[in-house]
């Protein structure tokens, strides 16, 4: 059971004493929305967040009876410039996670989409559009970040589909904070990400959230004015998004 659950707008807010229980509740509702699509499309078109925010709700997920041969798998964004081999590339991290672990119909990382970014752009906009996702798992960046789309380049009304952005320093930092970097000199300043009108499309979003390094973000997502200052705030807007914290996360919207 949850420790506190309520709305923010639209915005269903669910907070967990630990984050093992927020993985968990999070991964149960991901199931729960995946089996349904099946169930409704004979498949589901999924896109997954890189981050170990979402080790948890991933790990939780590959305990349940999915039928993931059925399942167009996509993930949100990926650095420009890192070897295909980087362990922080983003499709790296889902492969270990759990592109790897189980056998999907189709996976679709981004860095394998041509050989520019302005192909790979072009082409994953193609992608997704042939295979509209059903659902769309997320984490909240330091800065309210959804996938790579930091204050300064975040746009509620993109016309795109997928773009190249430049990266603010907050959103940099935190690749170190996570220890997916040694130092910030080594996190790439530009990547591709699908946009908040992307985002903002998919039928059902999941969002998980751990930890106090997120409770700025958490409180300004909630409590703030929806606003690309805090680009996370728009999920108040969604029609169907469910956001998932532990203590610390929610510490801001805890007090008092």
């Amino acid at each position: 059971m949850p420790l506190k659950q309520f709305e923010a707008d639209n915005l269903k807010v669910y907070v967990y004493d630990t984050r093992a229980q927020l993985g968990a509740a999070a991964a149960g509702d991901a199931a729960e929305k995946i089996n349904k699509v099946i169930s409704e499309k004979g498949e589901a078109n999924i896109v997954f967040a890189a981050a170990p925010s979402q080790n948890e709700t991933l790990e939780g997920l590959l305990t349940y009876d999915i039928d993931w041969s059925r399942i167009r798998a996509f993930h949100m964004d990926e650095y420009i410039g890192l070897a295909a081999d980087a362990p922080a590339g983003f499709g790296n991290f889902l492969r270990r996670a759990i592109f790897d672990r189980v056998s999907f119909k189709e996976v679709h990382l981004i860095a394998d989409q041509g050989t520019s970014p302005e192909e790979i752009c072009e082409n994953y906009t193609k992608l997704l559009k042939k295979y509209p996702p059903d659902i769309i798992m997320l984490g909240i960046g330091e800065n309210g970040h959804l996938a790579f789309n930091d204050p300064p380049v975040a746009d509620f009304s993109d016309p795109e589909t997928v773009k190249i952005v430049r990266l603010d320093e907050v959103c940099r930092q935190q690749q170190v904070n996570d220890g997916c970097f040694p130092t910030i000199d080594e996190v790439p300043k530009k990547a591709v990400t699908l946009t908040m009108s992307a985002i903002m499309s998919v039928p059902a979003a999941i969002v998980a959230v751990p930890a106090a390094t997120k409770a700025n973000a958490v409180y300004n997502t909630i409590n703030g004015p929806v606003s690309e200052a805090c680009p996370a705030s728009i999920l108040r807007r969604h029609k169907n998004a469910s956001l998932y914290l532990d203590k610390d996360s929610a510490k801001e919207i805890l007090k008092g």
